[in-house]
């Protein structure tokens, strides 16, 4: 191995463990919050994109843990949050970690990545730039892999919380 490579190598190793401590931090977390609202739900961690992914999930065919979803999202968007304050606070490092709770994210990015395809085909037929719904932050970034996927270009318009994807013509 050459010096170069030696050091992309501890780089990468060196991010993985440090995504990993993220994930850990942040199930330490969510196991409390879980404790003290009293509900059921096993911690799974991965890393994704160079990100530390958290999912809470549960065996029972339970609703409770739709509480943490909320109405589109809104309890888990600011659960997200919360989490990745507590991952700052303990390590000091700004935290990219993506939260997910009853698969509700890994639903909603694959409805996101059909929707942005779909936008991408109608540009492509009408040579008109569409301009999509308001999104947040995670919905807007699928919807721009989504569209890149299929060859096109977007970007991003407006301040939150009205800040939406226009798909643009090739």
């Amino acid at each position: 191995m050459t010096e170069g490579t030696t050091t992309a190598a501890a780089e990468s190793g060196d991010t993985l463990t440090r995504l990993e401590q993220e994930g850990e931090i942040a199930a330490d977390y969510l196991e409390g919050l879980l404790d003290i609202a009293d509900l059921d739900g096993d911690i799974d961690m991965d890393v994704e994109a160079d990100r530390a992914a958290v999912s809470i999930v549960s065996d029972s065919a339970s609703r409770d843990l739709q509480k943490l979803v909320g109405r589109d999202g809104e309890v888990l968007e600011a659960l997200q949050e919360l989490t990745r304050l507590a991952v700052h606070r303990e390590t000091g490092d700004r935290s990219r970690l993506m939260l997910d709770v009853a698969g509700f994210r890994a639903k909603k990015r694959e409805e996101l990545a059909a929707l942005g395809a779909q936008a991408a085909a109608d540009v492509k037929a009408s040579g008109e730039p569409l301009k999509l719904a308001p999104m947040t932050p995670f919905e807007r970034k699928v919807v721009h892999d989504a569209v890149a996927a299929a060859g096109l270009r977007s970007e991003s318009e407006g301040e939150e919380p009205q800040r939406f994807v226009v798909v643009l013509p090739a």
